[in-house]
């Protein structure tokens, strides 16, 4: 297949806008409340408003404050406005990352640097967390040099402090809570695991980058912030339910020396000091700018707004689902996402159905279920949503080429992994990719053979070769 070879010549201006709305027409329609994920949308007049501040800021770099003093005061009064939302005391500081990988990334950089001051024995730093945590501790672990130590849930899908407190040894620097953790939205007991911080005199960061702008406007929502004992870090996402723009997330830390601890200095190149208090060296402004006129727009009374459609909506999506006899919700989800299972057929063909239907849903494991992030857009799509997800269930329900082709591919890969060798069985797998959850529609067997690759390297060489075919033109 030829390349896209740079163009000798421009395009009109106007044929390239129209190119890039044409690009669209096959995107998931998020706009009309189809999408369960990545999108987090607020009402229209807001959208609008965001849009015009990213266009203010669109040139201006964040790499020198110096040089841009408009956008350090912006950054800063982010910060701030997050530290008085998340419980922060005087002393606390923060940064804005572009994300919540970054922001953990930066937490557990910052507690690698720590433990060289405070535990200068540790060769080998471990950081402790639930099996319900984010994969960016994994990779930040990865990335560190850190040993990532990883301890089930309880029974309730919630950090076990009892196992935590069995899995820590003299290594540990760091422990994790989430607020919530993502698959089931389940909150885990922040002030037990800050009890076991105190009494090891460790680290505990807490990940609120889903529920960061959703658990401070519930009337009963479960302590979580920098003001619980033991808590020294945490992490929040803007650009989810705090509605900003992508690229637009916090840590913020109680003890200033830990965001000192994140920060990166050069100072031996012949183009000057280097500097950079996160990941990246350029940063965009407009994410910045956002972050700041979406804060001062909502303020708390629209927050409370927008939480409490989401959660509303969430209610009626959870009553419509645990009134199906074959589905159930997962756990009791303390914020407006949750997953639901079934006890009677393939949940993940259900997904492909309604994603035919236009919904896109993640697909979870441990158990396999589906999982809905719940937005404010979403309140005028609930019976469409009802509707197609019944249709969807009898469809699934009725035997059908799609359900045999699914398990006959799902049985084959069980026989080809025992007799091929490993490279002949790669190129079926990358075949079973082509065929399936990148080009095609239906991702059920996908997942079938990824639940039978559980424990092996090939599981690994599977989601490689997954994550190649999604960097390719879809041409290729």
């Amino acid at each position: 297949m030829a390349r896209h070879e740079f163009p000798q010549n421009g395009t009109v201006a106007e044929d390239l806008i129209q190119q890039l709305k044409d690009n669209k027409s096959n995107d998931l329609d998020w706009e009309h409340g189809r999408s369960f994920s990545y999108i987090y949308k607020p009402s229209a007049a807001i959208y609008e408003c965001l849009q015009e501040a990213q266009r203010i800021y669109f040139a201006e770099n964040a790499l020198n404050p110096a040089a841009f003093p408009s956008l350090r005061k912006l950054e800063g009064e982010v910060v701030d406005m997050c530290i008085s939302l998340l419980g922060g005391g005087a002393s606390a500081v923060g940064s804005m990352t572009s994300g919540g990988t970054e922001s953990i990334m930066m937490a557990l950089k910052s507690a690698k640097e720590w433990s060289k001051i405070h535990k200068p024995t540790i060769k080998q730093p471990e950081v402790l967390f639930s099996n319900s945590a984010h994969p960016a501790f994994n990779k930040a672990c990865d990335y560190f040099s850190l040993k990532p130590v990883i301890v089930p849930c309880g029974k309730d899908f919630r950090a076990d402090p009892k196992l935590v407190e069995s899995a820590m040894n003299e290594n540990t620097i760091l422990i994790v809570g989430s607020a919530p953790s993502y698959p089931q939205g389940v909150v885990d007991p922040i002030e037990a695991l800050g009890q076991l911080a105190k009494k090891r005199n460790i680290l505990l960061h807490v990940d609120a980058c889903v529920g960061g702008f959703v658990l401070p406007f519930l009337e009963q929502a479960p302590k979580f912030n920098l003001s619980v004992p033991g808590v020294t870090s945490i992490s929040a996402d803007i650009h989810k339910y705090g509605f900003a723009s992508k690229g637009s997330s916090v840590v913020l830390y109680n003890d200033p020396e830990l965001r000192k601890a994140q920060f990166y200095v050069y100072t031996g190149w012949p183009g000057g000091m280097y500097g950079s208090p996160t990941i990246a060296g350029t940063r965009p402004a407009g994410a910045i700018a956002v972050a700041w006129t979406t804060l001062k727009l909502l303020g708390r009374k629209g927050y409370d707004n927008e939480v409490s459609i989401s959660m509303r909506v969430a209610k009626q999506l959870q009553d419509i689902i645990t009134a199906i006899p074959d589905l159930e919700v997962v756990g009791s989800p303390d914020i407006c996402i949750f997953s639901f299972r079934s006890t009677s057929f393939d949940i993940y063909e259900l997904g492909d159905e309604m994603y035919l239907k236009g919904w896109l849903m993640d697909r979870q494991q441990d158990p396999a279920c589906l999982h809905i992030s719940v937005s404010p857009n979403h309140e005028n799509y609930i019976e469409e949503f009802k509707k197609d997800l019944l249709e969807c269930i009898a469809k699934v329900k009725r035997v059908s080429l799609a359900t045999l082709n699914k398990n006959i591919q799902i049985g084959a890969s069980k026989i080809l992994r025992k007799i091929l060798p490993s490279q002949t069985y790669q190129k079926v797998q990358n075949l079973a990719l082509k065929k399936g959850g990148v080009e095609g529609k239906r991702s059920a067997a996908l997942y079938g053979m990824i639940g039978d690759l559980k424990g092996t390297g090939d599981l690994e060489a599977l989601i490689k070769g997954y994550l190649d075919t999604l960097m390719r033109k879809p041409e290729e």
